[in-house]
C-alpha cells in the first residue's frame, strides 16, 4: 500500500445552515480516533489544527443565512487547502457543506498550477447545486457545486477563475433534490446518481465509469463525503436526514473502491453535527469509512491460485 501524508484540516464551519451543530464536528472526529486510524495503516499524519475565518463584518442579508461569514470561511479554507495539496493529502473534518465552497476552490487553484484536471465525487443525498438566487432556504451549505461551476450569483465570494467543467462531476446517493435544483441538474453536463438506480443496478457500476474518466485524463480527485449519503439508520448525527440512504456496506465498498483506484487526493468528511449522535456511532462509521478509502479491508480479499 502507498504511504500518503494525510493532513488534517479542521472547519468548524456552522455558517452554512441554520441549525447549529456542525461546528463540533472536527473535535469529534479526532476523539473518534481518526488520526490513529490512519497512522496504524502505515500513513503520515499530521494535524494543522482548525482553520478560522477570515476577518468579516457580519452583516444582515434579508434572504440568506450568515452569507458574510460564509464567504470569510471560503477565502480561509480556499487558502488552506491550496497550500495542503502541496504537502500530501488533505482531510477536511467538518463543519457543514458549505465548507467544500473553499475546499474544492482551494483545490483547484492547486490542479490549475499542476496542469492536471481536477474531477470531484460528491456522495450526498443533495445536489448542492443552487445558487444564492435559487435556494429557497438561504442555507449555503446547498451551494458549492454551484458555485464552483460557475453559476450565478455568488457576489462577494473570491473569483474561481475557470470554473470546475460539469462533466468532471459526479454526484452519487441522491435522493432528495428540489424542482429548481432538477432542472438546473438536468440540464448540465454532471453525472448524477439517484437511489434508485443505486436500488436497481448497484453503487460499483456508475462509481466505476466515473473512476475510469478520471484515470483516463490524469486526473486529481477530490472526494466529498456528506454523513447524509448515508442512511439516517446507520448515521443518525446529521440536521438533513434523508430516509433510504446508501448502508454501511455500500458505503465501505465505495470507500474501498476509492483506494483500490489510488485517484484520491483530497477528502471531505462534512455534516456532522455530534449533538445529534448517538454515542458517536455516526463519528466513528465515518471514521471508519475514510480509514476503508485510505486502506483498511472490512474484509480480506485474499489472491487464489488455482
Amino acid at each position: 500500500m502507498t504511504t500518503r501524508n494525510c493532513i488534517l484540516i479542521g472547519a468548524p464551519m456552522d455558517s452554512g445552515k441554520r441549525s447549529k451543530g456542525c461546528l463540533m464536528g472536527p473535535d469529534a472526529y479526532r476523539t473518534a480516533g481518526l488520526p490513529q486510524a490512519l497512522r496504524d495503516l502505515g500513513h503520515e499524519v499530521s494535524d494543522r489544527g482548525n482553520v478560522a475565518p477570515a476577518p468579516f463584518t457580519a452583516r444582515p442579508h434579508p434572504k440568506l443565512v450568515e452569507l458574510d461569514a460564509t464567504i470569510a470561511w471560503t477565502q480561509s479554507l480556499a487558502d488552506a487547502a491550496e497550500a495542503a495539496m502541496q504537502d500530501g493529502l488533505p482531510i477536511f473534518l467538518g463543519g457543514d457543506h458549505a465548507l467544500s465552497l473553499g475546499s474544492v476552490l482551494g483545490v483547484m487553484r492547486h490542479a490549475r498550477k499542476a496542469a492536471r484536471p481536477l474531477f470531484v465525487l460528491w456522495l450526498d443525498a443533495h445536489s448542492d447545486f443552487h445558487t444564492p438566487e435559487t435556494s429557497d432556504s438561504g442555507n449555503l451549505h446547498g451551494t458549492p457545486l454551484g458555485y464552483v461551476t460557475g453559476r450565478k450569483g455568488f457576489d462577494g465570494f473570491p473569483e474561481i477563475g475557470t470554473p470546475l467543467p460539469e462533466e468532471n462531476v459526479a454526484i452519487i446517493g441522491l435522493r432528495s433534490v428540489d424542482a429548481a435544483e432538477r432542472a438546473a441538474l438536468q440540464d448540465s453536463a454532471i453525472t448524477h446518481v439517484d437511489m434508485r438506480e443505486i436500488d436497481e443496478s448497484g453503487i460499483a457500476r456508475p462509481l466505476q465509469a466515473f473512476l475510469d474518466r478520471v484515470a483516463a485524463a490524469n486526473g486529481l480527485l477530490h472526494v466529498s463525503l456528506d454523513v447524509d449519503f448515508l442512511d439516517p439508520a446507520v448515521a443518525p448525527a446529521v440536521g438533513t436526514t434523508v430516509p433510504g440512504g446508501a448502508t454501511v456496506r455500500e458505503g465501505h465498498l465505495v470507500m474501498e473502491m476509492l483506494h483500490d483506484s489510488g485517484l484520491m487526493t483530497s477528502l471531505d468528511l462534512v455534516e456532522l453535527n455530534p449533538f445529534l449522535d448517538e454515542r458517536g456511532k455516526t463519528a466513528t462509521l465515518m471514521v471508519d469509512l475514510a480509514a476503508s478509502a485510505l486502506g483498511r479491508r472490512v474484509f480480506d480479499r485474499p489472491n487464489r491460485a488455482y
